[in-house]
């Protein structure tokens, strides 16, 4: 069997050249991938992060050359207040907000039985704020062809072990999705989810044999890595993507069709 086709080289999306981006949790994991995507893109983005300094100047440094702009801010997208600060300085930045993406999750493993509820806030929290919190925001910056994209996970939908918390969070968030896509569709904004299974962090991938046997799983022959992710919510900026909103897309290289 042929090795299932793995890139690791960003390459630019045509169509977002100028474009202004907001990466809601944009410097680690997916929403550094995110980030990659849409500065090898052209686009001017700014990557916000909670706690990791080092992560945000390896960033910076890694993208200090390409063809789109980036800058690094620290703020906790899990507070009710940060969004809208950002929103303010974005308006000052750039006068205006093309696309938002919102990839900040917790996840906090747990029994369904027994599942603790300070942990669930928490999770919960980390999924539904920075849509909620930066929502409105947000389109009062984007001209028509806004676009609106937040990270989801297949267990929003599906049932994986210990993972109840997360589950719940990200259907919550997906629910969010479709109201905020009725309220912004008049606008000519929209308002789509990215849907992952089990990404491959490389080595830093927990529980590595499940990860391996997911992959041997999936019918494209491998995880999705935060790169799949990244492309499918670039495609969702472009213009032609238009007349997608409300919607879930999975990028998980057919797991999901699976019975």
């Amino acid at each position: 069997m042929p090795k299932p086709h793995m890139s690791s080289e960003v390459q630019p999306l045509p169509g977002l050249k100028g474009k202004s981006a907001l990466v809601v949790g944009g410097t680690r994991g997916v929403g550094r991938a995110v980030t990659e995507k849409l500065a090898a893109s052209g686009c001017d983005v700014i990557a916000t992060y909670a706690h990791s300094v080092p992560d945000a100047e390896a960033l910076l440094a890694d993208l200090s050359d390409g063809p789109g702009s980036l800058t690094t801010v620290r703020g906790d997208a899990r507070r009710a207040s940060t969004l809208p600060e950002l929103m303010r300085e974005v308006g000052e930045r750039h006068g205006r907000l093309d696309v938002l993406v919102h990839s900040v999750a917790s996840a906090h493993p747990m029994p369904t039985l027994g599942m603790r509820l300070t942990d669930v806030y928490a999770d919960t929290a980390s999924a539904l704020v920075p849509l909620a919190a930066s929502a409105g925001p947000a389109a009062d910056l984007m001209p028509e062809g806004g676009r609106i994209i937040v990270v989801s996970a297949s267990v929003a939908r599906g049932v994986a072990p210990h993972l109840v918390s997360l589950g719940v969070a990200k259907a919550a968030l997906e629910s969010l999705v479709r109201f905020v896509a009725v309220e912004l569709a008049g606008r000519g904004v929209t308002v789509n989810a990215v849907s992952a299974s089990k990404i491959d962090k490389g080595a830093g991938t927990t529980r590595p044999e499940v990860a391996r046997a997911i992959g041997a799983r999936t019918p494209a022959g491998r995880l999705a890595t935060p790169g799949d992710v990244a492309d499918a919510v670039a495609l969702l900026c472009l213009p032609e993507a238009q007349w997608i909103t409300g919607q879930v897309v999975s990028a998980d290289g057919g797991l999901g069709l699976l019975a």
